[in-house]
């Protein structure tokens, strides 16, 4: 079963929605751990890549992904992806892994697996979660929860300009290259199975279209405030 952590902010949402700036900024501004869970779900997906296992076969990958030795900072200001001792920080983001990614993480026993793994990375102290099941199933008692988004059209152009959208496109056809990325990802995270991309029934919403990362920190700041996590 599982079992909350007192102070939790839980942020979902889809990619380029701006979960990772703020949820660091919010981190940060708290003194709180900082958990990327979708890192978790990209290091799984090259150590299965790596071990050259068939992506259809849900029981090889659980196996590649039970054995991989999988490590996330949880420092805000210092985030860091390795498997094993190799910082694999950038390679997760590239596009062979960004294609592969949807797959992996729709095996029931990889979500598993690392859903155990995010909730001991959180601790007890104060952390931030960002992902896309957050509220829904690594901490569905968190006081505060969060459903982000923004517009296709926005979501596409960030994830452009930030250089990390894991497709190669010439420049003038990048943006249209990532918004079919994102709208397959979407698809997919949406469709599966196992803890499907959606937001909990009672997650706060809140469209950063039109927003900047401060204002969009400071709005999740005070509902911090008011679930009484923090003064």
């Amino acid at each position: 079963m599982p079992t909350a952590t007192p102070s939790v902010i839980a942020l979902d949402g889809p990619s380029g929605s701006g979960k990772s700036t703020v949820a660091r900024g919010v981190a940060t501004t708290l003194g709180w751990r900082y958990v990327d869970t979708g890192a978790t779900y990209r290091i799984a997906t090259l150590a299965v890549l790596r071990a050259g296992t068939d992506l259809s076969d849900a029981d090889a990958v659980a196996a590649v992904v039970t054995g991989a030795d999988i490590r996330l900072s949880t420092d805000p200001a210092r985030p860091c992806a390795e498997l094993g001792a190799e910082d694999v920080s950038a390679v997760i983001r590239g596009p062979e892994v960004t294609a592969a990614v949807s797959a992996v993480s729709a095996v029931p026993a990889v979500r598993s697996l690392l859903v155990d793994l995010q909730r001991h990375l959180a601790g007890v102290d104060g952390a931030v979660l960002e992902g896309r099941d957050i509220g829904t199933a690594v901490f569905p008692d968190a006081p505060v929860k969060v459903y982000l988004d923004a517009s296709p059209e926005v979501r596409a152009s960030r994830r452009a300009a930030d250089g990390d959208a894991g497709v190669t496109a010439p420049a003038e056809h990048l943006v249209a290259t990532v918004s079919a990325d994102l709208a397959r990802r979407d698809r997919l995270d949406s469709s599966r199975a196992a803890s499907p991309l959606s937001a909990a029934d009672d997650a706060v919403h809140l469209d950063s279209s039109a927003l900047d990362a401060a204002a969009v920190v400071q709005r999740v700041l005070a509902l911090a405030r008011d679930a009484g996590l923090v003064e």
